[in-house]
């Protein structure tokens, strides 16, 4: 298998780490959808990152698309899911939240850093940024009720929130008060911590 993309992406950096902790061998082939844009578009014609070329020679976009035939090729053994359906909703919540502040990050990103300084749209940017701020709160209420287990150990909820949080303090840091997140700022800064991150630094 062979990942494209680069790691700075939120999406590339979560398949990466997945593939790692679901023991799964792959390549990894850092190509830009910016500035390598046509070499991109030779393996995957739309252009988007993460892509993933399957050993058949299938291409796969999207990252919890891929990570759905990851999880179906690592078998449930090696799941990064819960099996059972209270934890399972708990932990789809907690991905769901923190690809929401993924997505919002990086349209505060598309505005400020694409967008001529004179075409971008204050309220549009006002709307995200509250958007970005309701994600990680109602991620840190989500921590308090159900923390998220220490334990050297990773499933797709740490490893998402992880990914997205440090994203987010990368990207737009000064879109948030970092203070108010304590239990989000705790957990990913142990899960950076942890080897399968450490081997995958976003830059």
């Amino acid at each position: 298998m062979k990942l494209i993309g680069m790691l700075d992406s939120p999406y590339v950096r979560r398949v990466a780490i997945s593939l790692k902790c679901l023991d799964l061998p792959f390549e990894h082939a850092a190509v830009s959808v910016f500035s390598t844009f046509e070499q991109f578009q030779k393996i995957n014609p739309v252009v988007k990152a993460p892509t993933l070329v399957c050993d058949n020679g299938e291409v796969l976009m999207d990252s919890t698309l891929i990570l759905d035939y990851l999880e179906a090729l690592a078998g449930p053994q090696r799941s990064l899911m819960p099996a059972a359906l209270e934890p399972r909703i708990s932990a789809l919540r907690v991905i769901g939240l923190a690809l929401a502040a993924c997505e919002k990050s990086v349209q505060i990103v598309y505005e400020k850093q694409l967008r001529p300084a004179d075409k971008q749209h204050a309220p549009w940017l006002e709307r995200v940024g509250g958007q970005l701020q309701a994600a990680y709160s109602e991620l840190e209420q989500e921590l308090h009720k159900h923390p998220l287990p220490q334990d050297g150990q990773l499933d797709q909820a740490g490893i998402t929130l992880a990914v997205a949080w440090g994203f987010t303090q990368m990207m737009v840091a000064d879109q948030l008060d970092a203070s108010q997140f304590p239990k989000v700022q705790a957990f990913s800064a142990y899960a950076e911590q942890l080897p399968a991150f450490r081997s995958t630094p976003a830059l």
